[in-house]
């Protein structure tokens, strides 16, 4: 793993929201972990390796909400009653497990707790995605098969 693949890593981890993450192959070994603080990388290399460089951590980015007129904050206001579904990672979006497949969720369709709603592709990992809450879905925010980041809003969900 070279220093560019490590400084990736880096902000993979940073954007992603987990605390730790380890890999370890033949003569390498890599701990990230995070707590609202600086990154920490521990590193265990052969001996023949080059010293390891102190990588800077990526800053936090906040989010800013920006209202274009008083549509759409009549807009936003009746929104506030449905839940919105957010993604729980950074990764891919998928409606259903493969193209010919059907959706997991579609609009109209109700959904309970433990149900799978979509699944999330990270680091060639297929996770599925299931429902914390139960409703039925209005609207589904993201087009299949594009990049979703951490708490990115994925269904608006009437409850019932």
């Amino acid at each position: 793993m070279d220093i560019k693949q490590i400084q990736e890593l880096i902000k993979f981890v940073s954007r992603s929201g987990v605390n730790e993450v380890a890999i370890e192959q033949k003569d390498f070994k890599i701990t990230i972990k995070t707590n609202q603080a600086p990154t920490v990388i521990t590193t265990t290399v052969p001996a023949q390796a080059v010293a390891p460089q102190v990588l800077p951590s990526a800053p936090a980015v906040q989010p800013v909400a920006v209202t274009a007129n008083n549509a759409s904050s009549a807009a936003e206001a009746d929104d506030s009653k449905y839940i919105t579904v957010k993604s729980p990672m950074i990764g891919t979006f998928y409606r259903s497990s493969s193209p010919d497949k059907p959706s997991f969720a579609n609009v109209g369709d109700e959904i309970a707790p433990g149900k799978v709603i979509c699944i999330i592709e990270a680091m060639k990992l297929f996770n599925e995605i299931e429902s914390e809450v139960s409703g039925r879905i209005v609207k589904v925010l993201v087009d299949n098969s594009s990049p979703v980041e951490y708490d990115q809003p994925l269904f608006l969900v009437e409850p019932m």
